[in-house]
């Protein structure tokens, strides 16, 4: 038996009433996802726990059955392991955006768009300015370029060195919920980081390559901004919990870190980018291969929790019928012509993570639809045969709590 996930980053969405009162998922074409719902099962299930916040990290440790008030320490650590970087049990990661701050207000938290190449040589100047000098303070401290504005700073306390307390998630606000606020007003409680914040700015206003942004008009990138922090979780492999071993496609820097945190394998796609232009075929077409040497792969879709942010109607319901067209679709069609020619069964779970309305946003936390086939199974009667909001809730049961394994369970049918 082969097991597939497929992920629509915050295809969930409100009724738009400029549309018919209709959302994204009810407004978009999707035959497959449709003929996932319609032959298969389709219910709500709640991805974000009471009191967490709702977002991807979040969503996807419960979705794959880990218990974020258990194993979240922060966004830091997840992509501190996304970029592969080692972090021993008395370190702490955090979440480094670049940032443009101006006359004391955060301005952008991506820095103006700040390239990888750019934000390469400002991370290296920010380890040759301040590295020594926390070290003489007890601190070892070492930034980590990423992607763009996100990168990574590690700290390690030296024997007798103190600077914040060891809270389970500890930093700044996130920088892209302040924009246009004074930075003073938002600052991390503990001395330590906002001393590293501050003193960025001085290391990153006057660097040349700031310079040159202003002088082409662009926005400088000229300090950092810690958030998301803390310790690497310990946590049970994947395949100790649900007996298959398996791997993870996705753009997004989060997903590939819990993937590396449970033990399943990253599989990095040319082309895969996080964004609209993401290379979807090529994200089914290799999460199909992957099966031939495994059992289970997810394949995470960021592009309509993008189209979200921007608010952006049209975008969404563009981005999830490429998602079923070239993903699901793809994915689908491979699996039932092996199932045809060898007879091995599979089952496709297809969902969002969680909401992303046009109207909000952001991010919010209501119970997401999900549907799942099993190609095995015979078709549930009385489907209405759509994979949209609406029909999930007139289905359910009841609403599932991923964070409890119940989804897992169902996919892998475990009791």
């Amino acid at each position: 038996m082969k097991y597939v996930i497929l992920i629509g980053d915050g295809m969930a969405d409100y009724p738009v009433p400029e549309r018919e009162n209709k959302t994204a998922l009810q407004l978009a074409h999707t035959p497959n996802l449709d003929f996932i719902a319609r032959e298969g099962s389709i219910g709500l299930v709640q991805t974000i726990p009471d009191g967490m916040t709702a977002g991807s990290d979040i969503a996807t440790l419960s979705i794959l059955g880990y218990d974020p008030a258990t194993y979240h320490t922060g966004r830091g650590p997840i992509e501190a392991m996304a970029l592969q970087i080692p972090l021993a049990d008395d370190e702490f990661a955090f979440r480094c955006n670049l940032i443009t701050e101006t006359d004391g207000i955060l301005a952008d938290f991506s820095g103006g768009h700040v390239t990888t190449e750019e934000a390469r040589a400002l991370i290296a100047a920010l380890n040759a300015a301040l590295r020594t000098s926390w070290l003489d303070q007890g601190w070892e401290l070492s930034f980590h370029a990423g992607v763009s504005y996100r990168n990574i700073l590690v700290l390690k306390a030296r024997s007798g060195a103190t600077g914040f307390a060891r809270d389970k998630e500890i930093g700044g606000a996130p920088p892209h919920d302040i924009v246009g606020v004074r930075i003073t007003d938002h600052l991390p409680k503990a001395a330590l980081l906002r001393e590293i914040m501050l003193c960025s700015k001085d290391v990153l206003e006057q660097h040349d390559l700031n310079l040159q942004r202003a002088a082409r008009g662009e926005l400088k990138a000229n300090m950092v901004w810690l958030w998301s922090g803390g310790q690497k979780p310990v946590m049970p492999a994947f395949d100790a919990l649900y007996g298959v071993q398996g791997a993870v496609i996705s753009g997004v820097g989060l997903i590939k870190g819990i993937a590396r945190l449970v033990g399943l394998q990253v599989i990095d796609v040319q082309g895969a980018t996080g964004y609209f232009d993401t290379n979807y075929r090529g994200k089914a077409e290799y999460a199909l291969r992957s099966l031939a040497d495994t059992e289970f792969v997810l394949v995470h879709v960021e592009a309509p929790d993008e189209a979200g942010h921007l608010g952006d109607i049209d975008l969404k319901v563009q981005t999830i019928e490429t998602f079923d067209t070239l993903v699901v679709g793809t994915v689908l069609n491979g699996l039932e012509k092996e199932f045809a020619a060898t007879g091995e069964g599979y089952r496709i779970l297809v969902m969002p993570d969680h909401y992303t309305p046009v109207s909000v946003g952001t991010h919010t936390r209501e119970p997401v639809p999900f549907a799942l086939y099993d190609s095995r199974a015979k078709a549930v009667a009385g489907s209405d045969g759509t994979f949209d909001e609406q029909s999930a809730l007139q289905r359910a049961e009841n609403v599932l709590d991923a964070a409890s394994q119940e989804l897992m369970r169902l996919l892998f049918q475990k009791r």
